[in-house]
């Protein structure tokens, strides 16, 4: 088999990850400050921590915050983050995945915070024009500024990379929360979380950080209020029912240790291989990948050709679904990719794929020239067989 479906999923994962899993699961079992019957897996959490610091430049890693994955973290943000007064607009981008769409459209945020969407082009670009526009017509229409901004970093539709630099002066320029997903970026991509200067940050940590499912987490700057979206047991203060002063905590129940040792295995296997390396050796992947398809008659890429594009990329065959495209692809030729919307419905009416979405080619640290080529000679030989 050929997995192309690293967008989804990473697979496979460094030995190293299995390896920690395997030796946290059959090892005395440990939950932090229950009474640290190991302190090597008790400590797997703080280091795992200033491992993802290093990695997305945290420099108070402390601040992170494990959770199931992505879907969990963003909906504690959502649901938890003081937007302001009632009325103030919370802006997001056409590209965001559904775990941010549906906590705004479906939770008490949208009552009293109106959602505004920024349009992106159809590569998935957020500009400085659209960000502008948007929070005018905002203002206009609520009588007051907008107060955050959510936006992700590159998406799992196009692969596009957002210019952060700008997005993050745009979000101080007009003093709003800047709230960003990394779910796609983390570990494939340079993130510059305090560089950006962002106040919240999710990520996931089945993806590029190679670790397992049911992983990930959030950051949130110091200052910053939040309101838990879980209540129950800490380990600590347990005579204390109600939280006072807003000492809130983040993790609650019994966490995800096998989990998140595996994260960590994945987070030290980035580091020591070099990130550098891994996202030159996905570039030329791309490269090779879109200028292959480019010579194929009846095929449509979307996305930006070269540049700030990360390991994904959509297209379609001419005159044929996309659930059909991925179905030969697997049952005819071994290779399996995602067709549809991807969670990610808004994009693609930028693009012009809202009916039926796009077939979708993710690679990883572990895909070969081998693996693009024979899917080259995959989609070429389907594409052929379309005009006869």
């Amino acid at each position: 088999m050929i997995y192309l479906n690293n967008g989804a999923t990473s697979w496979p994962k460094p030995s190293c990850v299995y390896e920690a899993v395997q030796a946290c699961l059959t090892g005395t079992p440990a939950s932090q400050f229950r009474g640290g019957s190991d302190i090597l897996k008790k400590d797997a959490e703080e280091l795992c921590r200033e491992k993802l610091g290093k990695l997305l430049n945290i420099s108070d890693y402390h601040r992170i915050f494990f959770t199931s994955g992505a879907t969990e973290s963003m909906n504690t943000l959502l649901c938890g983050l003081n937007f302001g007064e009632e009325g103030q607009a919370v802006l997001a981008t056409q590209t965001e995945h559904n775990s941010v769409l549906r906590p705004l459209m479906n939770q008490s945020v949208k009552n009293t915070h109106p959602v505004w969407i920024v349009p992106c082009g159809n590569d998935g670009a957020i500009t400085e024009q659209a960000l502008e526009n948007t929070l005018k017509k905002a203002t206009e229409i609520t009588g007051k500024k907008p107060s955050a901004l959510i936006i992700n970093h590159c998406s799992n539709v196009t692969g596009y990379i957002q210019d952060m630099k700008m997005a993050a002066d745009f979000a101080r320029k007009n003093n709003l929360l800047l709230i960003t997903d990394i779910s796609q970026s983390a570990g494939c991509i340079p993130v510059d979380v305090d560089g950006w200067n962002a106040d919240a940050v999710v990520f996931t940590g089945h993806k590029s950080l190679l670790g397992i499912q049911g992983t990930g987490g959030f950051y949130i700057r110091e200052g910053i209020s939040l309101k838990p979206l879980k209540y129950g047991g800490t380990g600590r203060n347990s005579q204390q029912l109600i939280y006072e002063n807003g000492d809130y905590e983040y993790e609650v129940g019994t966490q995800n240790i096998p989990g998140i040792t595996g994260l960590l295995a994945g987070t030290e296997y980035i580091l020591q291989t070099g990130l550098d390396w891994i996202q030159k050796k996905e570039e030329m992947l791309m490269d090779l990948l879109y200028e292959g398809l480019k010579k194929i008659d009846g095929i449509q890429i979307y996305g930006s050709p070269k540049g700030r594009r990360g390991p994904v990329l959509s297209m379609n065959f001419d005159g044929l679904k996309a659930s059909d495209a991925a179905y030969i692809l697997e049952s005819g030729y071994g290779i399996t990719v995602r067709a549809g919307l991807h969670c990610s419905p808004l994009i693609h009416q930028a693009m012009g794929t809202e009916n039926g979405g796009t077939v979708r080619v993710s690679i990883s640290w572990f895909t070969g020239e081998k693996d693009i080529q024979a899917f080259l000679t995959a989609a070429g030989q389907i594409a052929a067989s379309l005009k006869r």
